[in-house]
């Protein structure tokens, strides 16, 4: 049994018998948890650590680029020669390119030779056009001169290197089959030019295969797994302004906005939060049905630049839109459908935020305090969105073993080379795959350990305004929410480090099972019988019960930390009995409280996620350098940064709202069901009989 907390929270006795009037949050604490404080610190450390290890290795320019037949990265300014501004990679011989997309044939396109251009090449419709290597050895030709020549130096070859170009083995190839540009690579159109084919067999040249197996392998290739989510990734960093705009400076704009207009117009924020809610739930479902093409012709293409419009290209990224849209649509209905459900019921959630919009006039640095953890988590989010970019591309460019008949004529030794030419290919090491799921498990934990010392720092401000309600306001700390602040740093960053922790591990577990989930899914494993179906959906749904029960103890348990100073355990312990002794008197309002500024955050991050369709819907992400494969992942990047956000300013009503709920249970259950401390508002609420008997029934 624990006992009171008077000698805790609130005023008390002395060894005389007088009462002491020293303190509203005792200051007789100590640090708590501090080993867990060192393991989140030695974690930064190794987080650190870690993204040396991307800015060392890795070269953003390989989510977007692919390499030449040298290993280089098209676009790299660095490589040798230059290829600043050459990012398209083209394959020169057409029939590797053949040959790869034959069934069962052991020729890779990965083996083929590309090099990078400016522009994907077309054929010309009176002569022949060639596309020619980087000009070195015997071609006097600079960078520039050879890209102004439209890579073609045919004129100056040697009878030796023109008879092998007729071979296709270069230095030289010709132009038979028009070319597009999707997602930085020259993709064949199946369709052989007549008058370039003519002239290659006029001049000998050797059989080009056609068919539509051209299009189809360099079509696979783009649409594979990696490159899908190498573009996404990609996707993030060319959409850095749009992250800036949308998922930081609006949902701050947006969150302060709403914390103001319950301050000020308490009674009707409940609904205009569900009205604008379903507004904005069903725009952004709308911008979904917009860019699958599925409403108007707005689709999203994979192709670059300018392109026949008869042409069409279909991408992963497309299906994947598409599949979003159904998944919001659902999402949508329920939502809409759950709102007009809890209508009837906003007045109660109205009565609780009254009590919250009193504390935030009588506490006003709680509305400007969430700026702080804002600026922490905005440093530490460029910081990790840089390095995770560098390591997602930390791979070693390393030469690829192959039989393959790959032979081409090199400028430097002057002659035909079959040794050592095959491709390059990027190759991830099993460490890497770990060094990026433990930058995502670090970004977690800090967003949660940010966010749970916000908390704290609330729940101990609102703790002071409550129990000072017995005394004149001079009780209150001269700025409550630097003193809780204080206390915080100097004796709870364990305990939040821990609760954190907890709250990141049973996250990443789920994480991993729901992905070890749908890989049997894929692979037909799943139980085929009733009773392994029943325990197969029963035990997703327990984990994500306990998730949710983690969550709400870890919320009450920081404001029992804030409070008593007691460690995480502890404090969790004494909020769960405090709550399931009181779990009539308070259980549907703060519930219903809580529903309401659910709905709050998911209208501030639903704006964040509006916004971004409209500029990534602008002429700089949707065409030329800049172009972006799918808003899908910069959307759902700018929703997950603006709930955070929102999460961290509407912890003030939220905070606000426990924390004056469990100081009212602790209070009752001090003085024998009356609580003396509380503020007469908050009585109305919770204390009149006849208030209690039409909440609880």
């Amino acid at each position: 049994m624990r006992g009171p907390l008077g000698a805790v929270i609130g005023r008390y006795p002395s060894s005389d018998g007088s009462t002491q009037v020293g303190g509203i949050i005792r200051h007789n604490r100590k640090c708590r948890d501090v080993a867990f404080l060192v393991i989140f610190i030695a974690f930064w450390v190794a987080m650190v650590v870690n993204s040396s290890f991307g800015f060392n290795k890795g070269n953003p320019l390989r989510l977007t680029y692919g390499l030449d037949y040298k290993g280089n990265v098209c676009g790299d300014r660095h490589a040798h020669p230059g290829l600043r501004e050459l990012e398209l990679t083209y394959w020169l011989n057409p029939n590797q390119v053949y040959l790869s997309g034959l069934k069962n044939s052991q020729f890779k396109l990965a083996n083929a030779r590309t090099i990078c251009l400016l522009d994907c090449p077309i054929p010309s419709e009176d002569a022949l056009n060639w596309v020619c290597d980087y000009p070195e050895g015997e071609i006097r030709l600079s960078v520039d001169d050879w890209i102004d020549r439209n890579y073609d130096y045919f004129e100056f070859l040697t009878p030796e290197m023109r008879n092998t170009s007729l071979q296709l083995q270069g230095p030289c190839y010709p132009v038979i089959f028009p070319s597009v540009n999707v997602y930085w690579r020259c993709q064949y159109l199946a369709r052989a030019s007549n008058v370039s084919m003519r002239h290659w067999q006029q001049m000998g040249g050797v059989n080009i295969n056609e068919g539509i197996i051209l299009d189809k392998s360099i079509h696979r290739s783009i649409n594979a797994r990696s490159s899908v989510l190498k573009r996404y990734v990609a996707d993030i960093e060319k959409s850095w302004p749009v992250l800036i705009v949308c998922g930081g400076l609006l949902p701050l704009f947006v969150s302060v906005i709403w914390l103001l207009l319950i301050r000020h117009f308490v009674a009707a924020m409940p609904w205009i939060t569900v009205a604008l809610f379903n507004i904005l739930i069903i725009a952004v479902t709308m911008f979904y049905y917009l860019k699958a093409g599925w409403i108007g012709n707005d689709a999203i293409s994979p192709i670059i630049g300018a392109h026949d419009p008869y042409y069409h290209v279909f991408g992963r990224e497309l299906n994947h839109l598409r599949a979003a849209a159904v998944l919001m649509t659902f999402i949508m209905v329920v939502s809409i459908l759950t709102s007009i459900a809890i209508v009837h019921r906003i007045l109660m959630a109205t009565s609780v935020l009254k009590v919250a919009a009193k504390v935030i006039g009588e506490v006003q640095a709680l509305i400007i305090f969430p700026v702080m953890p804002y600026a922490i988590l905005g440093i530490f989010y460029m910081f990790w969105f840089a390095a995770a970019f560098y390591l997602f591309s930390s791979g070693q460019i390393v030469q690829n073993n192959c039989n393959s008949n790959c032979c081409a004529y090199d400028l430097v030794s002057k002659r035909v080379n079959c040794d050592r030419c095959c491709g390059y290919s990027i190759h991830y090491t099993p460490h890497i795959s770990i060094a990026i799921f433990f930058h995502l498990f670090g970004c977690y934990w800090a967003t949660q350990f940010f966010i749970a010392c916000s908390s704290t720092v609330i729940a101990g401000s609102v703790a002071s305004y409550y129990w000072a309600r017995g005394e004149t306001s001079p009780e209150i700390p001269f700025l409550p929410v630097f003193s809780s602040m204080k206390q915080l740093i100097r004796y709870s960053l364990g305990s939040v480090a821990l609760g954190s922790l907890v709250l990141s591990f049973v996250e990443s577990v789920r994480f991993i099972l729901e992905s070890i989930r749908r890989k049997l899914k894929v692979a037909n494993t799943t139980p085929e019988s009733c009773m392994g179906r029943t325990a197969y959906h029963t035990s997703r749904f327990c984990f994500q019960c306990i998730e949710w029960i983690i969550r709400s103890v870890n919320r009450n348990a920081y404001i029992m930390i804030a409070i008593t100073g007691k460690s995480f355990c502890r404090a969790s312990a004494i909020a769960t009995e405090l709550i399931i002794s009181n779990i009539l008197r308070i259980g549907r309002v703060n519930v219903i409280g809580d529903v309401i500024l659910y709905l709050g955050k998911l209208c501030v991050s639903l704006s964040s996620a509006l916004f971004a369709f409209l500029m990534l819907d602008t002429h700089k992400y949707r065409s030329a350098h800049n172009k972006i494969s799918s808003p899908l992942l910069p959307v759902l990047v700018c929703w997950a940064l603006g709930y955070v956000v929102a999460t961290l300013f509407f912890a003030v009503v939220e905070m606000s709202i426990d924390a004056i709920i469990l100081s009212f249970c602790q209070d009752s259950e001090e003085h024998q069901g009356t609580a003396q401390y509380a503020p007469p508002l908050l009585m109305e609420t919770l204390g009149d009989q006849n208030e209690m008997q039409r909440l609880t029934q």
